[in-house]
């Protein structure tokens, strides 16, 4: 049965990604809030690695904030820009980031009681590094989402979150959608600059 935590926890986090697409400052100010939440229900039901992953997202949505709305640096005081990964930057990161969630699968499903193991640690592994994408305004970070977020509504099925799930299917969605509206923005201003 849905608590009010979760579903205040799902409405921060649609607040944040529909404000995330805009490339608006306040979806980190619900980031925080929502992941907060998340924290504490996930911890609830042995989902250690997505419970960390939260308080991780708790750390990256100030990071986030301040990314955002001072760029690269502080003294400039510039707005980010979208940038991009070239493609063997991609395969690096992706061969790197699944080793490591090996490993974190194996220490979880061997020295814990976590629920999915390795594929509770392929999520959360690749959505710390795939928040720091967003955080930097990379644009392929939306394709790493698509993929992330409908591998976690089984997971959230299974452990009775189904307002989560269904808030997972409108991230897969959205982030369809915030990745077409991030890339023309994306090509629009390096015809510009070029």
């Amino acid at each position: 049965m849905m608590s009010i935590w979760e579903v205040t926890a799902v409405i921060l986090a649609l607040a944040y990604l529909v404000l995330a697409i805009k490339q608006s400052l306040w979806c980190w100010v619900a980031a925080f809030f929502s992941t907060l939440i998340y924290s504490v229900l996930f911890f609830d039901v042995s989902l250690l690695m997505d419970s960390a992953l939260n308080i991780y997202y708790l750390i990256m949505a100030i990071y986030g904030w301040f990314s955002w709305k001072y760029g690269t640096s502080l003294e400039k005081n510039k707005e980010l820009q979208i940038s991009s990964y070239k493609f063997f930057t991609h395969i690096k990161i992706i061969v790197i980031l699944s080793i490591i969630s090996l490993v974190f699968g194996y220490i979880m499903a061997n020295y814990t009681s976590a629920d999915f193991a390795y594929l509770d640690s392929v999520t959360t592994v690749f959505a710390v590094f795939t928040t720091y994408m967003l955080a930097k305004k990379v644009l392929e970070n939306w394709i790493y989402w698509i993929i992330i977020d409908a591998a976690s509504i089984y997971i959230y099925i299974y452990k009775g979150f189904y307002l989560t799930a269904l808030l997972f299917a409108f991230y897969t969605i959205l982030a369809f959608v915030a990745y077409k509206k991030w890339k023309v923005e994306y090509e629009t201003y390096n015809s510009k600059i070029s």
